[in-house]
């Protein structure tokens, strides 16, 4: 069984940084895509930065410019480095990967951005 573990939230003041980290376990097979979601309360959850297998990029414009995600294909571990953060982005993040025909996903880290 695959399993997502995610670290590195917690609480942080407005303009500081912190790292998360995601790293799967288990049988994977033709992974294409690992990323990085969001929801805050009363919101849905939405994409905050995924990369593709051939190492491309994409973000959500509300990140872009502060946040950079990066993986590590050979220990199937992908990091969101979150810059400049704002009381806006306080939410729960999740790490996604998707395989073919299945997405899997963590469970979680809080992140509080304190104003």
């Amino acid at each position: 069984q695959v399993q997502l573990v995610e670290s590195g939230g917690g609480l942080v003041q407005a303009g500081g940084s912190l790292r998360l980290s995601c790293s799967a376990s288990g049988s994977i097979f033709s992974i294409n895509v690992m990323g990085w979601y969001r929801q805050a309360p009363g919101k849905q959850r939405e994409l905050v930065a995924v990369t593709s297998s051939c190492g491309s990029r994409n973000y959500a414009d509300s990140v872009k410019g502060r946040f950079t995600i990066s993986r590590d294909n050979a220990k199937n571990t992908v990091y969101l480095q979150m810059n400049s953060l704002k009381p806006e982005d306080t939410a729960v993040y999740y790490c996604n990967l998707g395989a073919v025909g299945i997405n899997y996903w963590g469970k979680g880290t809080l992140v509080t951005v304190s104003s």
